[in-house]
């Protein structure tokens, strides 16, 4: 392995000596074919002597002979360079044929010794490519991985979503344990005695601890930088410690065939026929059109509007040909984990995808796919991350007409956010969710049942997929805040309603509105003048 990185490494200097030799070789020739100054210049015959002729065809016949000299030995200089250059390209394939894929030999289980000492070597490699020892050029201001900082009690972070706050507490259990492992391996490094003999060592403590910082190259590992207290007010210890990331290990290779995964779509429905009607364009268009293996199922509470959602379904079944539909009425008041585990629990066919959904969801034929593959029946349940759209009114509001859905279906910071915040909208086998408990159905209304049921999961054995995905959209829509909340409530509601409303800085325009219209006023009043 060594030999094999020696060689690579001195490949481009072979390369780079070449191309100077042969640069040299061409200096060389230039040099030879100038033609001489006055002094040095070889004797012509005067232009009245009677052998002019004969003697600059001699001159010419010399230099003729000293040109190809000097091209014939060019040439043979050349055709050895290249033949050295295809014999060590040769060798190089040969090494490369004799040493099979590096994880081969990393994880080569016959021989455990010289897998140790690569991967070993390896990991050293790790930090010398990471900025541990120096800096590395880079492109752009926006290229530098920032560092975060920590404390005993609090992680202070850049990139906190919506639901982690600049300064808290880690909250995930491998966050903290990560953090705390890093402090107790420099407290060890510190309260190693240095050399050897009987003077006593100041023993270092949690409570020396100061701050850290840290920071993770995805493809290297993550350095840590501690600070404690030294042996007096002005004195630190630094203790610097990097964790490299292993070689990439291949787990699986499998193919999956999706040709007959059936997705029922629960949707739990109270009114708001409008909105389905909206709803049943994008799923004819994803879902029938385009997929072709689905289910739709809903679920409605009450009568009010039922036949107009009644008509809208049987409409989109005799349009579309499409008979895979149920409708389930039910006497009571609204409550969307009873839809839905009602929805749930009516199927009698064998098992089948699940993905809860509301009305004003928008999702693509990719999502769908993506529901697929991220689920799998006693392993795998998908609790995707969808991107919740602004008021169309406020983010178009200086556009002469609001675009079309589709178009309005972009992901931009300026156009809706991650609903990072969000756990409604989940696709599991119908096993899984009958094995772990379906909903709370003491939960009425609308909310609360989705995290109660993710929570369920996370304490079970299954592995809970959460990813940001391209697909699946939260369409704006107005939100209330009733007069029986109480003020808290009430504050609370409104800080939900700004956030769904509009970017950070398109409410700043909103707030700045008149400021703006009265500078570009007197802007306009100026040019007149002028």
């Amino acid at each position: 392995m060594m030999l094999r990185r020696g060689f690579i490494l001195f490949l481009p200097r072979l390369v780079g000596l070449l191309v100077v030799a042969c640069c040299s070789m061409s200096i060389v020739y230039m040099l030879a074919c100038t033609p001489k100054g006055d002094n040095q210049q070889l004797a012509l015959p005067r232009v009245h002597s009677p052998t002019v002729k004969e003697g600059y065809e001699a001159v010419l016949q010399e230099r003729e002979e000293q040109h190809s000299n000097y091209i014939v030995s060019l040439k043979k200089q050349i055709a050895q360079l290249k033949a050295e250059l295809q014999g060590r390209t040769e060798q190089l394939k040969k090494m490369q044929n004799q040493y099979p894929d590096p994880l081969d030999v990393w994880l080569d289980h016959s021989n455990p010794e010289k897998a140790q000492a690569n991967l070993l070597a390896f990991l050293r490699s790790q930090v010398d490519k990471a900025e541990v020892h120096s800096g590395v050029k880079l492109s752009t201001e926006y290229a530098a991985v920032p560092f975060e900082s920590f404390t005993l009690q609090k992680v202070y972070q850049l990139e906190t979503g919506l639901t982690r706050h600049p300064e808290e507490k880690p909250v995930r259990k491998d966050k903290r344990d990560e953090l705390m492992e890093v402090i107790e391996l420099g407290l060890g490094s510190l309260n190693k005695p240095e050399g050897v003999g009987n003077a006593k060592h100041r023993v270092y403590t949690a409570s020396d601890f100061i701050e850290g910082i840290y920071r993770t190259e995805k493809n290297k590992g993550t350095l840590y930088e501690l600070t404690f207290k030294g042996d007096t007010k002005h004195q630190f210890k630094k203790i610097v410690l990097f964790r490299p990331f292993g070689p990439v290990m291949k787990v699986k290779n499998e193919n999956i065939n999706m040709a007959d995964t059936i997705i029922n779509i629960i949707v739990p429905l109270a009114k708001r026929a409008n909105k389905f009607r909206q709803f049943m364009q994008n799923f004819r268009e994803m879902g029938i059109q385009q997929d072709g293996r689905i289910h739709l199922t809903v679920v409605y509470f009450g009568k009010e509007q039922m036949n107009e959602v009644k008509s809208i379904l049987e409409n989109t079944s005799r349009s579309a040909n499409f008979k895979n539909f149920t409708f389930i009425q039910l006497n009571e008041e609204f409550s969307r984990g009873k839809g839905l585990d009602v929805g749930a629990r009516f199927w009698k066919g064998n098992n089948v995808v699940l993905f809860f959904c509301d009305v004003d969801i928008y999702f693509t034929a990719e999502f769908l796919n993506s529901c697929r593959l991220n689920t799998q029946p006693g392993k795998k349940v998908f609790y995707p991350v969808l991107f919740s759209q602004y008021n169309p009114s406020i983010i178009y509001g200086h556009h002469d007409s609001i675009p079309s859905l589709e178009q309005q279906l972009i992901i931009k910071k300026e156009t809706g956010f991650w609903r990072d915040f969000g756990f409604g909208m989940t696709c599991q086998y119908r096993s899984d969710f009958i094995n772990i408990g379906g909903f709370d159905l003491d939960i009425k209304g609308w909310g609360g049942e989705d995290v109660h049921l993710y929570r369920k999961y996370l304490h079970s054995n299954l592995i809970v997929i959460r990813t940001p995905v391209r697909g699946l959209f939260h369409l704006w829509h107005e939100k209330q805040c009733l007069d029986e909340l109480t003020p808290e409530q009430y504050k609370m509601c409104m800080q939900s309603k700004a956030m769904n409303e509009a970017s950070h800085g398109q409410l700043g325009m909103l707030v700045f509105k008149q400021e703006i219209e009265t500078h570009l006023h007197r802007q306009k009043l100026s040019s007149k003048k002028t």
